[in-house]
């Protein structure tokens, strides 16, 4: 009885969760080397040719930039990288929180690549439109604004671990003897459309189980607040939660030298090692100028923060991947495992294949149901015989 419900339970859930779970998985596997694609694609906008030993002023770059994005389109942030070979990217981001859609939501999002050397306009995109853009807008929210469409995607991925273990108890053998079937495909001329799609759903699903379950937990850390808590008290060991307060900026009058520049200065020199910054101005008379410090190029999970005084361009705060506890570095570390980049190029093709199964086990068990649905069908009218 109680495998007649588990089973039922499977089931059931399956059926009502399917055609979401297809979709996070589909758009999750295209996701995965959207770095690598994306970087080739615009090859000749990311590299550029050293042709000096100094870069322009970053104040100067950041009021070029902001002259060809025009007066309606401000810029946000810049990715500056310490690559001597690469363009530094500057954006250009305004949403929209009252909107129901992804394309409400985003009023436009531009990207502009500069050349640090000579101020030359590599290239600019509408990342808004971009295609990979809208497919991790699909994953995330289903092109929903995130209000409403990551409660369904969140949820759904909660559906789907609880298939993961349900799966688990229904396929697990009765004896050893009997295991050694369940691990591979016994298929041969004879054998029926049923069967198949049987072992497809079962076999597949039993070796990406542990990978899937990673997967969707790292996927339920960014859409439920409070298993973020869990796993963070978890990591951490307590319940004291990380210190993300914003210092305040004190108005004063403006040096000869440009608070912008001395931050880029002082934050390349403390961390010249890096792979690159993220520098975000002020967003009013009182905020502070923000430093993301990326450590390794295409990880996140080593960051470190630091928070700038607007007006003097004095460090105010800065918090290192040192300093954070276990539960901060999990946390932090929460998109490279998601996406198998904290392995590299394998970890990421680990995660595409598993992406992959995942989409194909809602497609294997509905059509395991319905064959199962098409043998139990018995023929409306059937004649009597004496």
């Amino acid at each position: 009885m109680i495998k007649y419900f588990i089973a039922q339970l499977h089931l059931w859930l399956g059926l009502i969760s399917g055609v979401i779970v297809l979709i996070i998985s589909i758009t999750g596997c295209i996701y995965v080397f959207s770095k690598e694609i994306t970087d080739a694609r615009r090859k000749d906008a990311i590299y550029v040719q050293k042709t000096g030993e100094q870069t322009i002023p970053l104040s100067q770059l950041w009021e070029k930039t902001q002259k060809e994005l025009g007066s309606e389109s401000e810029v946000s942030w810049v990715n500056i990288y310490n690559n001597p070979d690469k363009s530094w990217v500057f954006y250009s981001y305004k949403g929209n929180k009252n909107a129901t859609t992804y394309f409400g939501m985003v009023e436009h999002y531009i990207s502009v690549y500069v050349n640090p050397y000579t101020a030359t306009v590599q290239g600019k995109y509408d990342e808004k439109y971009d295609f990979f853009n809208l497919v991790k807008f699909i994953h995330w929210s289903l092109l929903l604004s995130t209000k409403i469409g990551q409660p369904i995607v969140g949820w759904s991925t909660f559906v789907f671990v609880i298939l993961l273990i349900t799966g688990l108890v229904l396929w697990w053998p009765k004896s050893f003897r009997s295991a050694k079937n369940l691990f591979r495909f016994k298929w041969n001329k004879n054998t029926s459309v049923y069967r198949k799609f049987y072992d497809l759903h079962n076999v597949l699903g039993f070796y990406i189980l542990l990978i899937a379950m990673v997967i969707a937990l790292t996927g339920m850390v960014w859409a439920f607040k409070w298993f973020q808590m869990i796993v963070y008290v978890v990591a951490s060991g307590t319940v004291t939660p990380p210190d993300l307060s914003q210092e305040k900026s004190i108005p004063t009058s403006y040096e000869q030298v440009s608070p912008i520049d001395k931050v880029f200065e002082f934050t390349r020199q403390r961390y010249a090692d890096a792979a690159g910054f993220r520098l975000s101005p002020a967003s009013d008379s009182m905020g502070v100028i923000n430093v993301n410090v990326q450590q390794k190029e295409g990880l996140y999970y080593m960051m470190h923060t630091l928070q700038f005084d607007q007006y003097s361009g004095e460090l105010l705060k800065e918090h290192t991947f040192d300093d954070q506890n276990a539960g901060e570095k999990v946390i932090r570390a929460n998109y490279d495992i998601h996406v198998g980049s904290i392995l590299g190029i394998p970890g990421k093709i680990i995660a595409f294949l598993a992406s992959l199964i995942c989409a194909s086990l809602p497609v294997t068990g509905f059509l395991i149901w319905w064959e199962k649905r098409k043998k139990k069908k018995k023929p409306i009218f059937q004649q009597n015989r004496p």
